[in-house]
């Protein structure tokens, strides 16, 4: 039998215990039954991918080079404290 662990509880599951699988991509999570069942949607499997403009193209930033990814940690975001119209 494989091992298969709650991804929500951690929890080891025993031999022939009831469990939800979930397939991402490659990727299979287990979720034992008292999990599924206080919360059947899956949270927290992957992680996020961040895009972002550089002249014309959207690329994830995990694809940039060394000196394209420090110019982003250098970057400022602009808040507009005041709403430019009364809608």
């Amino acid at each position: 039998m494989e091992h298969y662990v709650c991804h929500d509880c951690k929890r080891d599951l025993k031999h022939n215990e009831e469990y939800m699988p979930y397939k991402v991509g490659e990727e299979i999570y287990i979720k034992c039954k008292a999990c599924y069942e206080k919360e059947p949607a899956l949270h927290d499997f992957q992680k996020t991918e961040v895009y972002s403009r550089v002249v014309g193209y959207i690329r994830p930033i995990q694809q940039w080079n060394k000196g394209k990814a420090a110019e982003y940690q250098d970057r400022k975001e602009f808040v507009v404290e005041q709403p430019t119209c009364s809608c």
